[in-house]
């Protein structure tokens, strides 16, 4: 059996889904050509069928990333694999992935079918698939809870029909890692065609399983894992990437099972997706957590000084984890943070360098010394910025204070137009946000969320918001990175702003489109 383990990310997906708030096709295609640089093999990258804006950002991301294969997800409906076909086709490679559930539960009380009616519908969602492609996934959504004998009746009938790649998800984190794998060994003992096709396993975390789970099942003979950075997915979460391949790689020895990952950008990619999600990484966590390579036993601290491998069985390098820590002065010329970028892992045409610079610039005047951590979150920073900005800021005053009523005036650019308001508030980002609510006049938003982080140490460290805006029943992240709290505020707003302005612009085509405009 090929000892090459396939890693199918699906945090675009899956991950996304549960997200507080939509990305957005720029960050989605940020997040894919990551995933491309990491070396994942497959790409989930969305859902084309769900939304406008989602057919658009799958099939951006189709266009975009060359290496990878692009995958889009499709209920065993035709409509849905048509859109999954029409949004990849630009793609070098893609991968239609449609599904259905098999569990008694699911068939019962959701799809109110038969069994056979059920496995009618998988393969003629998979006949319809080959029409676009000849790389075709399938899943029997709840695998876990679904009878062995029917799960295997249903695995046969999709290789049959032409599925190439057959998921076995463990949807709701129901199983432990003997029970699962078990499931896999009787699907290989008792399938006459499986190896016809690559197994694949999704498994949830909703009982902490899901990346013992997964191993198990490669173990038995699984030769892909379906998976998300940082382990984010719906409710508990999916198997985490970072997880499942350190464990790969660190008892290859034991295991013999290899991926194509470059481990050493796992620790960037984590950052950028928890930046990006809005969804920061708890300190503990496995692999990339900030505690994760750190020692506060004595005893621990004497071992590592002596041999690291005391207490550490990987270390932080090989996941991309720098411990140095250089601070920069205004007085460091350009060549100097061109080449602490490449130190830190980030090549040229992943930044504009007179961007970053003077950013850096501004940074250092107002703080003396800049750092590694610094450096990354203004790279950042610049990378969100949107090319085409409708919204920018043009001035901003807050004053606030004992016995002082807090207030702002903001200046807003809004196309050609400069619109300036001012307002109170119960402190000064409150009134800031007040001014640019009362500057953009018509629109109907609500500030569901706000949360205020330090990116670095001291008290001169830079400020990051992030912000959640419900707009028509949709919600929008924004972040905004400064020194000040009150711009890193309003910078955050205003980048909520422009990705409202984006969604109506493509909500405005689709209108167009129907209306054969």
């Amino acid at each position: 059996m090929d000892n090459r383990v396939i890693i199918f990310d699906t945090t675009l997906r899956d991950g996304e889904q549960a997200l507080p708030a939509s990305l957005s096709g720029r960050e989605k295609l940020q997040i894919a050509l990551m995933l491309e640089r990491l070396g994942v093999d497959v790409i989930e990258a969305g859902f084309p069928v769900s939304s406008p804006g989602d057919f658009k950002s799958v099939q951006l991301i189709a266009k975009e990333v060359k290496k990878a294969t692009i995958c889009g997800l499709s209920r065993a409906l035709e409509k849905d694999i048509d859109a999954c076909g029409e949004a990849l086709s630009v793609a070098e490679k893609f991968r239609i992935h449609t599904f259905i559930a098999t569990s008694d539960i699911h068939v019962d009380t959701k799809l109110r079918k038969s069994q056979d009616e059920v496995v009618e519908m998988a393969v003629k969602a998979i006949a319809h698939a080959r029409k676009y492609t000849n790389d075709v996934e399938f899943s029997c959504e709840d695998a876990g809870r679904t009878h062995i004998d029917y799960l295997c009746r249903m695995v046969e009938a999709a290789i049959k029909a032409g599925a190439t790649t057959v998921n076995i998800p463990d949807t709701v984190g129901y199983t432990i890692p003997s029970e699962f794998g078990s499931t896999i060994e009787n699907l290989f003992n008792r399938v006459p065609n499986i190896d016809q096709a690559v197994i694949s396993v999704h498994c949830h975390n909703d009982l902490g399983l899901a990346v013992a789970n997964s191993l198990s099942a490669i173990q038995y003979g699984a030769r892909q894992v379906e998976c998300t950075i940082n382990g984010i997915g719906e409710r508990a979460g999916n198997c985490s990437l970072e997880e499942i391949v350190m464990a790969l790689k660190t008892r290859e020895s034991l295991l013999n099972l290899q991926t194509g990952i470059n481990t050493q950008e796992i620790s960037k990619t984590s950052k950028l997706v928890s930046q990006l999600c809005n969804m920061p990484v708890q300190a503990n966590k496995a692999i990339v957590g900030a505690n994760a390579f750190s020692h506060s036993s004595g005893i621990h601290q004497d071992g590592v000084l002596k041999g690291q491998n005391t207490y550490e069985i990987m270390t932080p390098e090989s996941v991309g984890i720098n411990k140095n820590n250089l601070n920069l002065t205004s007085r460091s010329g350009r060549h100097v943070i061109k080449h602490r970028l490449t130190e830190l892992g980030y090549g040229p045409a992943e930044y504009d360098l007179d961007e970053v610079y003077a950013s850096f610039l501004r940074l250092a005047d107002k703080k003396g010394q800049v750092f590694d951590y610094d450096l990354e979150a203004l790279l950042f920073f610049n990378q969100q910025k949107h090319e085409h900005a409708f919204y920018k800021l043009h001035y901003l005053h807050a004053t606030s204070g004992h016995n002082i009523i807090p207030s702002a005036t903001v200046t807003i650019e809004a196309g050609d137009d400069k619109i300036t308001e001012s307002a109170t508030g119960n402190g000064p980002v409150d009134a800031a946000f007040n001014a640019i609510i009362q500057a953009i006049k018509g629109h109907d938003l609500e500030i569901v969320d706000f949360k205020l982080d330090s990116k670095g140490e001291g008290a001169d460290a830079l400020a990051q918001v992030s912000v959640i805006v419900e707009y028509k029943h949709r919600r929008f992240n924004g972040i905004g990175l400064a020194t000040d709290i009150v711009e890193a505020g309003v910078k955050s707003l205003i980048f909520v702003l422009n990705n409202m302005y984006l969604a109506d612009q493509i909500d405005q085509q689709k209108q167009e489109k129907i209306a054969g405009v």
